[in-house]
């Protein structure tokens, strides 16, 4: 069954829609101020708090140095460490070792040298993006032959997951201004998403 991650949680009542739905991962984002979604490891420590323990806690971070990360796994009690910028697998080694947890890395699909370079990624899973938070799908028949377990994100929406499964059917899906109205989290669409990923 293909799993779920709602990312960009950073409200309490996020939490409270997260755990009513209950998807498989819950996702954080951590030092990066030029998202409305952006937390600092006290407040992701708060919310993780509050979060059902089956749920594992994603961090998303981009091109922060590895104490930085470091740190923030600690605080906020991390499960998974995930990459959105320019990090290389000499980084996500480091990580890997000095946290224990698996990474995950982000990449932003145009042409087929981004597969490529997804494809040899040392990262536990990759990601294959849009570009990041543009809230449109990229051309999903680039990927019918990508080669190795990966994580679908960017434009996906309650309202084409089903598709999305049944036609690449993806490792997880990663899920944020999807499940968004008004850049703000919406309950009903959280629901309807877990659901529609977990009906294919």
């Amino acid at each position: 069954m293909t799993k779920i991650k709602i990312c960009g949680l950073f409200r309490d009542c996020d939490i409270d829609y997260i755990n009513e739905a209950m998807p498989d991962y819950a996702g954080f984002i951590l030092h990066f101020p030029k998202s409305h979604r952006n937390i600092d490891p006290v407040q992701a420590q708060h919310l993780r708090g509050r979060l059902r323990p089956e749920i594992r806690a994603v961090g998303v971070f981009v091109d922060q140095p590895v104490q930085t990360v470091l740190e923030a796994a600690k605080i906020a009690r991390l499960d998974i460490i995930q990459l959105h910028g320019h990090e290389d697998n000499v980084y996500i080694q480091i990580i890997k070792e000095k946290t224990g947890k698996p990474v995950w890395k982000a990449f932003r699909i145009r042409t087929a040298l981004d597969l490529d370079e997804a494809r040899v990624s040392s990262a536990d899973e990759v990601i294959l993006d849009n570009g990041y938070g543009t809230g449109v799908p990229f051309d999903w028949k680039m990927v019918r032959k990508f080669g190795r377990p990966y994580i679908l994100a960017g434009g996906l929406t309650p309202g084409n997951i089903r598709e999305a499964v049944r036609l690449l059917r993806p490792k997880a899906l990663d899920l944020s201004s999807g499940v968004e109205t008004n850049n703000v989290k919406d309950r009903e669409k959280i629901l309807a998403a877990v659901r529609a990923a977990w009906s294919e």
